[in-house]
Formats: C-alpha cells, sequence, structure tokens
C-alpha cells in the first residue's frame, strides 16, 4: 500500500485511534487499580483499628461478632483451615501499630485479615466484601471493548465505501489508454457513486461522438474517394500539356490528403487498438518507399538489417512515408539520408534550418494563414500521432547543414 493512499492515511488514522483508546485503558486501568488497593486499605485499616480495641479490652463474645458483620467480615473458628491459610496464604500486606498489627493473606481467590494484639490475642477474619480486582474492571473492559469494536466496525464500513475508488481508477487508466469500453454504474448512494456515475455518463458520451464522428469521415472519405478516381482517370484521358499536368497534381494532392485524413481516423480516440506485431525495420522502410513512389536514387540507407520493433505494421509504414516525402520534398538536392539503430531512426535532407521550434510543425494545419515553404502541413501532425501511440516521440536537430529528424524512445527486438 502506498504511503500517499487515501487507504494508508485512513489506516494510520485509524491505528492511532486504536492505540490512543489501549494507553486510555492501561492507564484508566492504572488508577483504578490504586483507587482500588487504596480504598481495601482504608476499610482494612478501619476494621483494624475497631478489632484491636475490643481484643485488648474485652473477649471475644457474641455482641464482638455481631459487630464484625457490619464490617462484612466473618471471624473464623476452624483452627486447621487458619492454620492453613496462615501456611499456604500469600502475605499481601503487613501494618504494626502501637497497639499491634495487621496482615492481609490472599488464599484461594479470597482476602483474609490477621489481627494481633500486644498481649498476644489474635483473630483471623474472613472479608466477605472482597472481590478480585478482575471483577471490579470487567465495566471497563467492556466499555472499552464496546469503543474497541466501534472504532473496528467504522474502519471496516469506511474502507468498503472507499473501495469503488479502486474500479475506477481501473476504468480511468483503461480510459487513458483509449479503451472506451469501460462501466463503472453503481447503485449505493454517496459521493463516490455520484462520480464514478457522472464518469461513466461522461464517457458514454464521449463514446457516442466518437463513434459519430468516425462513421462521418468514412462517409465522408468514401464519398470522396469515387469523384476523385474519376477525376484522375478523365484527366489521364486528356492530351499532354500544362492543364493536364496541373489537374493531375491537384487530384493527386486531394488523393494524398485523403489518404492522411484515413491515417488520421486510424490514430485518433477511437477506442480502437493498435495492431502490433514484430517486424524488421528495413522491411517497414522498404514499403514506406513503394508506397512514397520516390526513385531509389533518391534515397541513402544505412540500416541494420537484424534491427526489429514491435509496431502496427500499416501505421508506422505511413509514418516514415511521410518523413521521406517531406525529406525529399524539402531537401535542396531531393535527396534523403535514412538510418537507423537501436537508439533511434534519423532522416537527414539537405536544407535550410526550420524557422520555429519542432511543436510549430506537429500541430495539424500549421501554414493556415502563415504561408511558408518550410510548413509540413498534416504530415508531421500525421508523424507525431503515430509515434505517441507507440510510445515514441519525435525529435529534431540541424547539423552541418541537414535537417535530422529522430523517432527517438524506440524499443528494439534483439
Amino acid at each position: 500500500m502506498k504511503k500517499s493512499s487515501i487507504f494508508f492515511s485512513i489506516t494510520f488514522i485509524f491505528f492511532i485511534a486504536a492505540l490512543g483508546v489501549l494507553v486510555a485503558y492501561f492507564y484508566l486501568v492504572k488508577y483504578d487499580k490504586q483507587k482500588y488497593t487504596h480504598e481495601l486499605n482504608e476499610r482494612y485499616s478501619i476494621v483494624t483499628r475497631a478489632t484491636l480495641y475490643r481484643l485488648i479490652n474485652q473477649p471475644i463474645n457474641e455482641e464482638f461478632r455481631n459487630e464484625l458483620k457490619i464490617y462484612k467480615v466473618n471471624l473464623m473458628m476452624d483452627n486447621d483451615f487458619i492454620q492453613k491459610i496462615l501456611q499456604e496464604g500469600e502475605v499481601l500486606q503487613k501494618v504494626s501499630s502501637r497497639l499491634g498489627s495487621s496482615s492481609i493473606y490472599y488464599y484461594k481467590k479470597n482476602n483474609y485479615l490477621l489481627i494481633e494484639s500486644l498481649n498476644k490475642n489474635s483473630i483471623l477474619l474472613e472479608d466477605k466484601a472482597y472481590k478480585p480486582y478482575i471483577t471490579q474492571i470487567l465495566y471497563i473492559q467492556l466499555i472499552f471493548a464496546g469503543i474497541a469494536a466501534t472504532l473496528l466496525l467504522a474502519y471496516i464500513v469506511t474502507i468498503r465505501k472507499l473501495k469503488p475508488i479502486r474500479k475506477i481508477k481501473i476504468e480511468i487508466d483503461k480510459f487513458a489508454n483509449g479503451d472506451l469500453d469501460i462501466d463503472c454504474k453503481m447503485e449505493n448512494d454517496n459521493e463516490i457513486t455520484e462520480v464514478a456515475n457522472a464518469f461513466d455518463h461522461a464517457v458514454s458520451q464521449i463514446r457516442e461522438l466518437n463513434n459519430a464522428r468516425r462513421l462521418f469521415l468514412r462517409n465522408i472519405m468514401h464519398e470522396l474517394k469515387t469523384p476523385i478516381t474519376k477525376g484522375r482517370i478523365t484527366a489521364e484521358m486528356l492530351e499532354d500539356g500544362k492543364q493536364k499536368d496541373r489537374l493531375i497534381s491537384t487530384f493527386q494532392r486531394l488523393e494524398g490528403l485523403l489518404n492522411e485524413f484515413t491515417a488520421i481516423e486510424q490514430i485518433s480516440v477511437t477506442g480502437q487498438h493498435l495492431q502490433k506485431r514484430v517486424y524488421r525495420i528495413i522491411d517497414i522502410i522498404d514499403e514506406a518507399i513503394d508506397i512514397s513512389m520516390v526513385s531509389q536514387e533518391q534515397i541513402e540507407q544505412m540500416i541494420q538489417s537484424d534491427l526489429s520493433i514491435k509496431v502496427d505494421f500499416k501505421l508506422f509504414t505511413v509514418a516514415i512515408k511521410n518523413m521521406i516525402d517531406n525529406g525529399i520534398k524539402y531537401s535542396s538536392d531531393s535527396h534523403i539520408k535514412i538510418s537507423a539503430n537501436f537508439r533511434s531512426i534519423q532522416f537527414a535532407s539537405m536544407g535550410a534550418k526550420l524557422p520555429n521550434e519542432l511543436s510549430y510543425y506537429t500541430e495539424p494545419f500549421t501554414q493556415g494563414e502563415q504561408q511558408s515553404p518550410q510548413s509540413f502541413g498534416l504530415g508531421l501532425y500525421i508523424v507525431d500521432s503515430i509515434l505517441k501511440a507507440h510510445n515514441m516521440e519525435l525529435a529534431y536537430e540541424y547539423s552541418n547543414g541537414y535537417n535530422i529528424f529522430k523517432f527517438i524512445k524506440i524499443q528494439p527486438i534483439v
């Protein structure tokens, strides 16, 4: 259990409370025992003084026995039993005075008071009112047992009421990982239940919005694909010339945008999971080169052939394809160098240093109103999104006239 956990804090608080109750119990028992002993000694002192006066001045008679009953003590007459008590009993206390002495004996859960006068007269009295201290503190034990039981019950109830927090955390973690198929509805009537039900309702709304958004994008892309394809075919039928090249370039751009939107739809928060498998990096790069439709002469590769990573092949290929397209498009010599090792995958192309921070170019449609030949539109936004989905990062540096983009935090499979 983490020390910062609310469960740890509550357990600690109840532990301190229980410890406080235990300490209070021992202090109260100690005080009560001292009080009990003091009262017992005071009572025996009164009985002893009264008895010594009678032993010195008067013989033991029926009147004397009746007076003893007032103090709730009984005169012992069985000599054999008296000797047994004096031999086997435990002497708790012995007090001497100018009139004589008194000794308290404990024998078989009873107290006996031996009183001896100066003239050597002695009697043994049985304390009929004596009750062992364990009996006296029974009510204290019952009270503290009730307090302890109440504390324990309160702790159990509190922990049970907070237990749904663990379920909410698990569902939130699933939500953070893009899984919208969660259910944390609860029936109890408390604040935690209200939070859980509000979160569940919010996720349901997000799930419905995402489903509607995904359906809308797919319908739009489906509807756009047909006229773009027909337009491209029609443009190819025109006679060679400037207008034909412009039309073909326009339709190619539209087709490229449509593919980019497809990639965006795949990597957005839609509740889908990446289809990760282990692939060789060199195979992924070869596939990216094929779909980018650039010449092999424009690409220089320095790849370790045995280097593999676990990725979604289709999406990761799109990321590398975008890096190749951007690298060649914005390089001064229409060439790009691709290298990969156990630390990163690098794309280097000759050209001027980017005037803005990398974060500027990873935003969608960065050219907007600020038209710039260095603007990368959706390309780097898609790359950055794909890398984040794979727990990787996109980095940039400028060195010796080269713009160098890196896929870092890759986890190669050896």
